[in-house]
């Protein structure tokens, strides 16, 4: 583990740019005497000054920090000193777009295993369909006077078609795919963790891997289509540069795919609620949207009498430190272990608000992990909200 994951962050900040509001967090060691605590705006940045030193901080363009000549004393909860701030902001910042939001139809794109590069699919489709909510099949019975006339039917792609799910694409299966992509039985990925499954019934898609690093990429599902999950393959115009494309670690991809289907998904359906499932249909996560707005920025920074030996490159002994801020989805979430909330799951499954994102068990985990992190480095006062955990998952 990196030395930064180690140390607590001794500054936090969380921007608010509809409600052009925000909060400076200071852990007590940290901010020292709080009449000594100066908050200043530059050029496009944040500038907080601490018997420490000065931390900078880069706003995007059009985001600046109102200077408040008469600032109220910082709030003391829990240790922590909270300052609070106003913001002007002219332009709002905009999410980066999913892999499904950039497909379009007479394009060529290069579909790639997001674990080790390899070329997977190149394609130009002539015909880019979302698929109907994912809520979809449920509904029919309300809807309908007779029986469900797509009972045990599948929407397929054909041949030059790409079919976009909530978090997947079904594109048809050629000649070429053989190439690239193997077919088979689910029991070899789904042996490790699947007690998590144990009381759904058994799923008979086949799973589709990457030929090369053997990676679970999505389903079969008939001879002529394939399920491919956003996850698990990165897909780039045939155009744009190769090396450039994979610059992201697994942790951080996973991240902003996450965060983009949240923001697109709730702006198309207006809903809030989901439940990330795994491909059996059994629930894993519980995430609430709280926003979408929101800037954040960070300094770990050493306790006062830390044994941890900070090393030169991370810059503690600097009086001067900077960095950016970026955007982030603020999420509350509640992980589906067996015997905890129980009214809670109950509640969200029956309630037909909530919308599902299926993923491959695995990557469900990843997810976890990854919103578990992201509470441990928030300072202690935002890390819960009543039953639920907080989390940022940055854009």
């Amino acid at each position: 583990m990196d030395l930064k994951d180690n140390l607590q962050h001794g500054m936090f900040i969380e921007l608010r740019q509809r409600l052009q509001s925000g909060v400076l967090i200071l852990r007590g060691d940290v901010a020292g005497c709080s009449a000594g605590i100066k908050v200043s705006s530059g050029t496009s940045s944040l500038q907080v000054h601490t018997a420490r030193g000065v931390r900078r901080v880069e706003l995007p363009p059009g985001v600046s920090v109102v200077e408040e000549p008469h600032r109220p004393a910082p709030a003391a909860a829990g240790g922590e000193l909270h300052v609070r701030l106003r913001l002007k902001v002219d332009r709002h910042t905009e999410t980066r777009r999913s892999g499904i939001q950039r497909l379009q139809a007479h394009k060529s794109y290069i579909f790639h295993c997001q674990a080790c590069g390899v070329e997977l699919l190149q394609r130009v489709f002539q015909r880019v369909l979302p698929l109907p909510n994912g809520n979809w099949n449920a509904l029919v019975d309300d809807w309908c006077c007779h029986p469900d006339p797509f009972a045990n039917r599948k929407l397929l792609p054909r041949p030059e078609d790409c079919l976009t799910g909530d978090t997947y694409m079904l594109v048809a299966w050629d000649k070429d795919s053989d190439q690239t992509l193997t077919r088979e039985t689910n029991s070899s990925h789904t042996a490790v963790g699947n007690s998590h499954d144990s009381e759904k019934p058994s799923h008979r898609n086949q799973l589709v891997s990457c030929k090369k690093c053997n990676s679970l990429l999505g389903e079969a599902l008939s001879e002529d289509a394939v399920k491919l999950y956003i996850t698990e393959v990165l897909v780039r115009m045939s155009y744009e540069d190769k090396v450039t494309a994979f610059v992201l670690p697994r942790s951080q991809f996973l991240e902003r795919t996450l965060a983009a289907r949240l923001v697109e998904l709730s702006s198309v359906q207006s809903t809030f609620r989901f439940s990330v499932q795994t491909p059996s249909g059994k629930a894993f996560i519980l995430l609430w949207l709280l926003n979408t707005d929101t800037l954040v920025a960070s300094f770990p920074e050493e306790p006062v009498g830390s044994n941890i030996s900070a090393s030169p490159s991370a810059g503690h002994d600097d009086e001067h430190q900077s960095c950016r801020a970026v955007g982030a989805v603020k999420v509350l979430y509640l992980p589906c272990a067996p015997s905890t909330h129980q009214e809670i799951l109950e509640s969200w499954e029956r309630d037909i608000g909530v919308h599902p994102l299926t993923l491959p068990l695995a990557t469900c985990q990843e997810v976890l992990d990854l919103l578990r992190s992201s509470t441990s480095r928030l300072p202690a006062s935002l890390r819960s909200m009543n039953s639920y955990q907080v989390a940022l998952i940055r854009a």
